[in-house]
């Protein structure tokens, strides 16, 4: 009798102390009091995936989550006190932050990032790094639809370092780095304005050049040569003597 209640006690004080170990483990996992988990909202407009999932407007976006947009899609990231970030369509970038500042990779298409001041900035490509330093408020898009590295600053400073180089880039200015693979949009710009130049423009240009040119042998020609009408409408050309 003494031993089993023995057994029994035993096995309610070896409960209740696994009870209390994973009481222990849960509180220390457990943020502590106050301090939140950074997070951002989210504005969807089209197709918008968040760690491959679809996502809507006003959905809470974490710290490390990758975002994708569709054709005609595009996205907005508030951080609040941070500032944000906009997606444009067809753009894949992963979106980090902390208490100071927003850390981003964009993979594909062309992402706006906006930070408010004393507040940091880096968005990383394949070709480098867009730095923008908390001394003021920044502004600034970069672009790798063609395959390198383009930077706009819109507002602020930024600095595009690609390898042993580094490009300081005011507001109003741009830069690049790395180099725009073939057969994108960059490098085909000449051949996509010839075909957007419409029929009735395309002929009065070609007009305009073969005037041109006519001009030019004319006033060639009259430099060297004597012309005579006849009555006929012919045109004699007699070389000067």
């Amino acid at each position: 009798m003494i031993s089993r209640t023995w057994s029994r006690s035993s096995l309610a004080i070896l409960t209740l102390m696994a009870m209390l170990s994973m009481s222990s483990m849960v509180a220390l996992a457990a943020p502590a009091q106050g301090q939140q988990r950074p997070s951002g909202e989210l504005t969807a407009s089209g197709n918008v995936m968040v760690d491959g999932a679809k996502a809507i407007s006003g959905a809470t976006v974490f710290s490390d989550s990758t975002i994708t947009t569709a054709e005609k899609s595009s996205a907005i990231v508030n951080l609040g006190k941070l500032g944000r970030v906009e997606l444009m369509p067809n753009t894949t970038m992963k979106v980090s932050f902390n208490e100071t500042g927003i850390m981003a990779a964009l993979d594909a298409g062309r992402a706006r990032v906006m930070t408010m001041q004393g507040m940091t900035a880096n968005l990383t490509t394949k070709d480098g790094v867009v730095v923008a330093d908390a001394v003021q408020a920044s502004n600034f898009s970069v672009n790798v639809e063609c395959g390198n590295t383009q930077v706009s600053t819109h507002a602020g400073q930024v600095e595009l370092r690609a390898g042993s180089e580094t490009k300081q880039i005011a507001a109003g200015n741009q830069d690049t780095a790395g180099q725009a693979a073939p057969g994108t949009r960059c490098t085909r710009l000449q051949t996509e304005g010839l075909r957007s130049i419409g029929g009735g423009a395309l002929a009065a240009l070609l007009l305009a050049a073969g005037g041109a040119i006519a001009a030019a042998v004319y006033a060639t020609v009259s430099d060297n040569s004597d012309i005579n009408v006849t009555q006929g409408g012919g045109v004699i050309i007699s070389p000067v003597q």
